[in-house]
């Protein structure tokens, strides 16, 4: 074959052949997609997530209890009034005087009912020096947040009116609207910046103006489709504002990736001498479909999560796969139509300073082609060295531990609510967190139940679970009573679950268990990340089971090669292994913490490892179908292996250090955020694809494939009636005839 027509065969192929002949229906095609989706997706409106479905377990029962009964529990709040030194007690007038203030100002806003003095509920701390006055919100608790300022207000007159005495609330309300006023811009200014970072790497990258627009296009059009998908499908299956941010992180990241890959391979055969038709084409089947078998393992990847059964998850895999598919869809479909539209002028907008690589030089990284040449030298010493760093690395994951974050950990000690929830907390250790007893029998009223209630009221004290005070709140027309327990441990996750599974395993069966028909699930927070780490961990092993064994098949069909997909696993589960060292070591031993902005705090977030697996096994496929396919596609045109594994290895090092340096950006960009989750995402994710395209891509893999030699492509017999999705290579580009300058190139 020469520069005229190239048979190719394959989805890619024929899809990028079809848009390039039908340039206008294609783009037609994809604006009405695009338009369409987002349209109907804004008519049908989004269901989100329900509380009663986020989680499994006890937790999940005693959401579904109080939905059923219709109870509508309020936010509630509480007002601490504290004697800043020792001088004063809750028996002094004027302490007296100051609770007396509260209780008249907050219930002076209209804005709350049920206000209760501490002196008739007896929450007043051991040492007689703090109080709380405790009061709900009306209205509905989503919603509170926007109607508690009148009385953060009142509270504040109050503090200005007694000097001596420390009073500030704290509550559902006035935690949800502080968060909102100190991080609500977070996850906007994260979202909003990620874009222009791109653009600019990709400016760079190519150079030019069109060229750089055109993959940020495709992934905003791509995330903006998804975003109507998104609210069609959670009529199924309910979505949520994180499913959102962790849907448009992937992608922008996948979006643009992909829109690189092809453009690159189409711009490197123009520039090798191929007519615009020919170099569309051989992009299509070389690019198109490493696009296509990195899309669909991703996919797999992300579908992963919707093995957990936590609803959050669900929500998050879901929406994930479907930006990635209709992100892969069209790249092998309105891009081609837009290179072929375009044409030369994709090089319009050129950056003056950044000098265009001359027509018929091999696009080769000078960098990699010197660290290559001493890796395929020592292949040996390069994957011992490598495997030892990725394990020396990997080596602190071993002693992870997982934990829902409290509020000081999450948010650190400056925000004034997390200085009164720790005050509270030490005050009246379990106070902000208690457990909650949902009650139900078929009689509330009845005097076994009534006596089982007073029972567990006071084993739950002298069990040593909870200090008390131990509040029962009877709905008589539903048959349920909630139990409010404050535990012992307060914000200390570890001593706080020690006195959670006493109430569970201890005085529960002792008291509220013996009643025939009566259910009395435990939840709270404490309650919650228990049931929560317990979900997840029965999920893992399905999870990496379905992860692991459909990637090991597609890159199995896609490369025919058992040894290709064995090593494709291992080399994923090694660099998913650095990414946990390095959280560990920096977030939870706090081992260079300061210098990403975090600090340590003795934990990983509970949701993260498994989110990080399935995201990182996805994404790092982009890189390894990319660079492999392009391996093979150079052995099948006769060159010797490590000949092929050069140049496969340097002619892909300039796009997958490009989309590695983009993917970098924005993850990192996640790790600039206050709240320790995020960070913790954003520098594992980071962290992650950065040891992923250098260690992993340019040493590990051609080390490892330079000491297998023809074993890379073995495939024993029996597998040979398997599907061949492979494609017809291109031939190898004939080099450029010598010419005048004058000369018109001849095709």
């Amino acid at each position: 074959m020469g520069n005229g027509d190239s048979r190719v065969r394959g989805l890619a192929a024929r899809a990028g052949g079809w848009s390039a002949r039908h340039r206008w229906a294609a783009v037609g095609i994809w604006v009405l997609f695009v338009v369409l989706a987002m349209g109907l997706g804004s008519a049908a409106g989004r269901v989100d997530v329900d509380a009663s479905d986020q989680m499994g377990g006890e937790t999940h029962t005693a959401a579904q209890i109080i939905d059923d009964a219709g109870i509508k529990e309020p936010a509630g709040e509480t007002v601490l009034i504290q004697a800043r030194d020792g001088a004063v007690s809750a028996t002094d007038p004027a302490f007296k005087a100051a609770v007396a203030d509260v209780v008249e100002a907050v219930g002076a806003t209209g804005k709350v009912t049920d206000v209760t003095s501490p002196y008739d509920t007896g929450t007043i701390s051991e040492d007689g020096r703090s109080a709380l006055v405790q009061f709900d919100m009306r209205g509905a608790a989503k919603t509170a947040a926007d109607r508690v300022e009148p009385v953060l207000k009142a509270v504040e007159g109050v503090q200005k009116d007694h000097g001596s005495l420390r009073i500030e609330e704290i509550g559902g309300a006035s935690m949800a609207k502080q968060y909102q006023d100190a991080f609500g811009s977070d996850f906007q200014q994260a979202e909003y910046s990620a874009v222009p970072v791109a653009l600019g790497i990709l400016l760079i990258a190519f150079g030019a103006l069109v060229a750089a627009l055109l993959p940020v296009a495709l992934a905003i059009t791509a995330i903006l489709a998804t975003m109507g998908l998104m609210g069609l499908v959670s009529h199924v299956q309910p979505m949520s504002d994180t499913a959102n941010s962790v849907m448009l992180l992937v992608g922008l990241a996948v979006g643009v990736d992909y829109c690189l890959f092809y453009l690159r391979r189409e711009r490197e055969e123009r520039e090798a001498g191929r007519d615009p038709g020919t170099a569309l084409r051989i992009a299509a089947a070389t690019s198109g479909r490493a696009i296509i078998v990195s899309g669909v393992t991703v996919c797999v990847a992300m579908a992963g999560m919707l093995f957990t059964g936590i609803a959050e998850f669900e929500a998050m895999g879901l929406a994930s796969l479907m930006v990635v598919a209709v992100a892969m869809v069209g790249s092998v479909t309105v891009l081609p139509a837009l290179l072929s539209l375009l044409g030369e002028r994709v090089e319009k907008g050129r950056i003056p300073f950044l000098r265009r690589r001359n027509r018929g030089v091999p696009a080769e990284s000078r960098f990699w082609t010197a660290v290559l040449r001493g890796v395929l030298a020592r292949p040996v010493v390069s994957v011992v060295v490598a495997v030892g760093a990725l394990l020396a690395i990997a080596a602190p994951a071993l002693g992870m531990k997982t934990s829902q974050l409290t509020l000081d950990q999450e948010f650190g000690n400056d925000l004034a609510i997390v200085q009164t929830y720790n005050r509270v907390n030490e005050a009246f250790p379990g106070g902000s967190e208690p457990a909650q007893v949902v009650v139900r029998a078929r009689d509330i009223n009845a005097p076994e139940v009534k006596q089982a209630l007073a029972d567990f009221k006071q084993q739950a004290v002298d069990s040593g679970a909870s200090r008390g005070p131990v509040d029962i709140k009877l709905h008589d027309a539903q048959n349920v009573a909630l139990v409010s327990v404050p535990l012992v441990g307060g914000s200390d996750m570890d001593k706080a679950g020690k006195s959670l599974e006493k109430l569970r395993d201890e005085v529960r069966p002792a008291t509220l268990g013996r009643i025939d028909g009566l259910q009395a699930p435990i939840t709270g927070q404490v309650a919650g990340s228990k049931d929560f780490n317990d979900q997840l961990i029965r999920s893992v092993v399905p999870v990496f089971a379905f992860v692991v064994v459909f990637a090991f098949l597609l890159m199995l069909l896609s490369f025919r090669s058992l040894t290709v997909a064995i090593t494709s696993i291992v080399l994923n589960l090694l660099s998913v292994g650095a990414a946990y060292g390095i959280l560990v070591a920096v977030f939870q031993h706090g081992w260079g913490a300061s210098l990403v902005g975090a600090e340590g705090v003795g934990a990983i977030v509970t949701w993260l490892p498994l989110f990080l697996f399935v995201i990182l096994f996805g994404l790092s496929m982009d890189y390894h179908v990319f660079v492999v396919s392009r391996i093979r596609e150079a052995r099948l045109r006769g060159r010797g292996t490590k000949e092929a594994i050069q140049h496969g290895v340097v002619t892909t090092a300039g796009v997958v250090t490009s989309a590695a340096v983009i993917m970098v950006a924005v993850f990192a960009i996640f790790g600039t955020l206050s709240m320790q989750s995020m960070k913790q995402m954003g520098v594992g994710l980071a962290a992650a694809v950065l040891i992923d395209a250098t260690v992993i891509r340019g040493v590990l893999l051609p080390a490892v494939m330079a000491l297998l030699g023809e074993r890379n492509w073995y495939l024993p017999k029996w597998l040979h009636r398997l599907p061949d999705l492979t494609h017809d290579e291109s031939p190898e580009p004939p080099p450029p005839a010598h010419r005048d300058e004058d000369e018109p190139l001849r095709v």
